[in-house]
């Protein structure tokens, strides 16, 4: 697989890492310490940490991506609908559909590295 991911493909889990840093750190800091907000901002900094190992080596943690789609795709599923309707959060929703995004992008990255690999 590493011979078939490109910079591309690189660039664009170190981009779904600092997403995360920094969602996940907006989060923490406006939290309360030990509240759900708090651990939520942690586990999402946390698969920042996923995202960039995978950037550094694609093809030997390729498959934690998995976790990351499921993560991103409960997200999208529980906090999408309510805030891309009108008064819905716009901040949260284009949050949201980064995290879409990604989960789509973090799929097709899969796919084809299976099918190349």
């Amino acid at each position: 697989m590493s011979a078939k991911t490109g910079a591309g493909w690189r660039a664009f889990l170190w981009i779904a890492a600092l997403y995360n840093f920094i969602i996940g750190t907006a989060v923490f800091l406006d939290a309360q310490w030990g509240s759900a907000e708090a651990t939520n901002g942690a586990l999402i900094f946390a698969f920042g940490i996923v995202y960039a190992l995978t950037a550094r080596e694609p093809a030997r943690f390729a498959p934690v991506l998995l976790a990351g789609i499921f993560g991103k795709a409960m997200v999208v599923a529980m906090l999408g609908p309510p805030n891309w309707r009108a008064g819905g959060d716009p901040a949260l929703a284009a949050i949201v559909a980064g995290d879409l995004a990604f989960a789509i992008g973090f799929l097709v990255f899969l796919l084809r590295a299976r099918r190349h690999g």
